[in-house]
């Protein structure tokens, strides 16, 4: 088993491969999408969704107690256990309207969403990339083998590397990058959820603080009139 394991490792393989492939989806990238995209990587093992949204909604929460007691204006005083949430208070704490806040709301929820969808794009490109790669090093091993047909000693080395590429392409490809890019959209798709709702509901806090405001200047003016 240790020597099928060994003779299945080449690195000069690998390298073509999988850096081929991570070379091909960066030229097709921006810098700042192909450093999004490594980074991702450690959302693929640590992502959780389901305990992001439990925190934004403890997090929404204690805005809507903090704005029962002393006003939306103090919205900014939220704990950190949500930082989207957090950076939502901060922001509405100075939003000068409903329709202010709300702008500001769905214009960073569209950059998240082109941000995320760029990075997983990095990963696309390079599952397309994978199976290609691994095919030009298959054509590289070939031409290395009929180029020296009278020498047997370097036959071996060369069909290992054909094969070895072909195989490395689909694994990279189908097992690697492909599962990663979905694994990506899935969490990001489920942390768009939980900031939806938890937007929609610091809205209705607004809005609705916003129509008792207009409610007790209309039974003032109506008083003094």
């Amino acid at each position: 088993m240790y020597d099928l394991a060994a003779r299945l490792f080449d690195p000069a393989a690998l390298a073509l491969v999988v850096g081929g492939s991570l070379a091909a989806a960066g030229l097709r990238s921006t810098r700042a999408d192909l450093f999004r995209a490594l980074a991702a990587l450690k959302v693929l093992i640590t992502g959780d969704p389901e305990g992001d949204a439990l925190s934004a909604r403890r997090a929404v929460r204690e805005i809507e107690q903090i704005a029962e007691k002393r006003g939306t204006a103090c919205a900014d005083r939220v704990g950190d256990e949500s930082r989207f949430v957090r950076r939502a208070g901060l922001r509405l704490a100075d939003a000068p309207s409903a329709e202010a806040f709300a702008q500001w709301a769905a214009e960073d929820l569209d950059a998240r969403a082109v941000r995320h969808e760029n990075a997983i794009a990095v990963w696309r490109a390079a599952a397309d990339a994978a199976p290609s790669l691994g095919m030009l090093g298959t054509v590289l091993g070939l031409i290395a083998m009929f180029a020296s047909m009278d020498d047997p000693d370097t036959l071996g080395p060369a069909m290992a590397l054909a094969l070895l590429t072909t195989l490395y392409g689909i694994v990279a490809g189908t097992l690697l990058f492909g599962p990663a890019a979905q694994r990506l959209e899935r969490l990001s798709e489920a942390e768009l959820r939980w900031q939806k709702a938890a937007i929609a509901r610091l809205e209705t806090l607004v809005r609705g603080e916003a129509q008792t405001t207009t409610d007790w200047l209309k039974r003032r003016n109506k008083a003094q009139g």
